[in-house]
């Protein structure tokens, strides 16, 4: 059993032991809870912003992808129970559906990743976050296709999370006043000690840890420390499912940020999502 969190570069000698943690494997069991895993990859821009996604609950998987096309005032989407139409592997993912694809690449190694384990109990979960990553490739829906040039949030998650968990995200990528890139990750409800969690700010490839985040109730802003952040929603994902032993509720709007970083920088230009989610899983 995990005995505190803990927060660190990517596989830093001193990250937890005894528990089970990614890359090796995570029993299917664990605390009297199944297994949870998902990788989101997220790029935003000022032409469009995307997401592509897989989730796994015990054996069960839901793949998803969403394009938010600012140019044309358009948001697409889908989410599938069957494997095959999301491909994500180290550096890539990819989407097959139909008339819809997308490809990414992108440099994993780049900024600085952030490893997180907090303990629930007897279980525990494991993220890494890595913000600002450059990313190129292509998406195209029917006869309308563009090219990707521009920065990524990737999300690896897993573990053994309580059976009930909610949560209010927030991922972006941007500029600063100076020109350098951007990119944030707040949380509140999920790995969120206040001297150990996953909440993190990127400025230029370096990665610091940011205070508890307080987020409106709306959505509309979003605080930690001294940075202070307000979101103009443009298009939202909104799912419901009850599957019996699992339901799940959520919205996530795609818009812009505008509003300071730490040590009174200012954003110039952010661009990605809010999150409110609430899992029995």
């Amino acid at each position: 059993m995990l005995a505190a969190p803990y927060r660190g570069p990517l596989g830093a000698p001193g990250r937890p032991s005894g528990v089970p943690l990614p890359p090796d494997r995570l029993p299917l069991l664990r605390a009297g809870r199944l297994r949870k895993r998902w990788r989101y990859v997220g790029v935003y821009g000022a032409d469009a912003m995307l997401c592509v996604g897989l989730v796994r609950i015990g054996p069960a998987l839901q793949a998803f992808w969403a394009i938010w096309d600012r140019r044309a005032g358009t948001l697409h989407e889908r989410t599938v129970l069957r494997p095959g139409v999301v491909a994500l592997a180290p550096g890539q993912a990819r989407v097959r559906d139909g008339t819809t694809t997308i490809e990414l690449a992108f440099d994993e190694e780049g900024g600085t990743p952030v490893e997180t384990v907090t303990p629930y109990g007897r279980g525990h979960a494991w993220t890494v976050k890595r913000g600002a990553l450059p990313v190129r490739g292509r998406w195209r829906i029917g006869d309308d296709e563009r090219a990707i040039d521009g920065l990524a949030i990737v999300d690896d998650s897993a573990g053994y999370p309580p059976r009930r968990t909610s949560w209010r995200w927030s991922a972006g990528v941007g500029h600063d006043a100076a020109g350098r890139p951007v990119a944030w990750n707040l949380v509140d409800g999920i790995h969120d000690d206040p001297d150990a969690s996953e909440r993190t700010l990127w400025v230029a490839g370096e990665g610091r840890h940011l205070p508890p985040a307080r987020f409106a109730d709306d959505l509309s802003s979003v605080s930690a420390g001294d940075l202070d952040l307000r979101f103009d929603e443009e298009a939202v994902r909104r799912r419901r499912e009850n599957l019996l032993v699992v339901r799940s509720d959520y919205e996530q709007p795609f818009g812009t940020f505008h509003g300071r970083l730490a040590d009174g920088v200012e954003l110039a230009e952010g661009f990605g999502v809010m999150e409110r989610h609430a899992a029995v899983w």
